[in-house]
């Protein structure tokens, strides 16, 4: 053979030498391939397995859980089957057939209303501590009913009443003057102040008697008087003053303003105090100190008769003097039914008072009181500020 023949065939060979390693390589490669294929099939189906085992052995466990709580519950006990029996014989049924005997069965059937069964009486004792029911009408208390009380004057009927009221009393002695003269006076006492800081003790065991209460005037002399009421007060302490009126006489039932021309005048702070009063009980008797006073409007429309005075009877301090303004407020009294004169604890005045028994003939002489109707006499339906 030739050399180049020779070559060719060894190159040939060669040739497919190499494809005969390259498939048994291929080979091996595939069948490793396919055996990890076949290992990570496995496994998975292990995990598949061992979780769906879990969830039915999960499953298991809460449906045995279920039936025990089932099982747990208690069988109506012995009060609820007397209240069943109990229902039972006070709701006989409508058809009775003699030939079957009734069941007594707590089921009710479909047309009939189902019975509401009480609560215990345990809860029933509960409920009625807590909720009891509403009274017809709402019981007040004695200073609910002072303070919705109505200022209505009963002075028609009868013969012409006349009061008379002194001021300005703050001392033992002035009263003592007073009720010394045998006839029905009515007593305005001050609070504390520079006269006395303990005349609100003069109102202990009285029966009638009124509160003097200082309030702006237009005279700075007088407007610096121990707590003297203002306009420029607030809300606050204007509401402040009215309680520590009330705190010092408890008992007392009615106000009149000492001087209080600026005050009284003023809409606004005057409407204010009077319904404050009106809270705390009092009635405000207006001593009229000003032609400009704000009063009347006021009372009328809280609803109230508006009570003023119609005479000063001391302006002038002689007897001759006192008496004639007598004899107007008896004229005033004999035309309208009633009148009302206000003096001071002048030595003059006692003299006059004293003397002029003659004067009040024809007239009746009555406390501040008495020309007001009386709780019981008001309607419950009156409506009130």
């Amino acid at each position: 053979m030739a050399p180049q023949t020779k070559k060719k065939l060894r190159s040939s060979s060669s040739r497919t030498k190499r494809t005969t390693s390259s498939k048994k390589k291929l080979k091996s490669t595939g069948k490793r391939r396919t055996s990890s294929q076949k290992k990570g099939s496995g496994i998975s189906k292990k995990w598949g397995g061992l979780f769906w085992g879990l969830m039915i052995l999960c499953l298991v466990a809460f449906g045995y859980y279920l039936g025990k709580q089932d099982r747990g519950t208690p069988p109506p006990g012995r009060e609820h089957r007397k209240k069943v029996q109990y229902l039972q014989k006070s709701t006989p049924p409508r058809h009775q057939h003699t030939s079957k005997p009734h069941r007594k069965s707590p089921s009710v059937p479909k047309h009939r209303v189902s019975p509401v069964v009480p609560p215990p009486k345990k809860l029933q004792q509960h409920v009625k501590k807590k909720v009891s029911p509403l009274p017809k009408q709402t019981q007040r208390t004695t200073a609910q009913k002072r303070e919705l009380q109505r200022a209505v004057l009963h002075y028609r009927g009868g013969r012409p009443k006349l009061v008379i009221i002194i001021d300005d009393i703050s001392n033992r002695r002035q009263l003592h003057r007073i009720q010394a003269l045998g006839i029905p006076i009515t007593p305005s006492i001050f609070p504390p102040s520079e006269l006395s800081m303990t005349s609100y003790r003069l109102a202990r065991g009285l029966k009638h008697y009124m509160v003097h209460l200082p309030m702006e005037s237009g005279n700075r002399q007088f407007n610096t008087q121990y707590k003297t009421l203002k306009c420029s007060f607030s809300k606050t302490r204007m509401r402040a003053r009215v309680k520590e009126i009330r705190k010092l006489f408890p008992s007392a039932r009615y106000i009149n303003n000492h001087t209080g021309s600026v005050f009284t005048s003023h809409y606004q702070a005057m409407y204010r105090l009077y319904g404050m009063m009106k809270k705390e009980g009092f009635l405000f008797v207006d001593s009229r100190t000003t032609g400009a006073t704000q009063v009347k409007k006021i009372a009328h429309a809280y609803g109230d008769d508006y009570i003023a005075r119609d005479v000063f009877i001391d302006n002038i301090q002689t007897v001759s003097a006192i008496h004639r303004q007598l004899k107007k407020a008896v004229r005033i009294a004999k035309k309208r039914g009633y009148a009302i004169a206000i003096g001071h604890p002048h030595e003059i005045t006692m003299q006059a008072l004293a003397a002029a028994k003659d004067i009040f003939r024809g007239v009746e002489l009555v406390y501040i009181d008495q020309i007001y109707k009386h709780s019981s006499d008001l309607s419950d339906n009156l409506t009130y500020f």
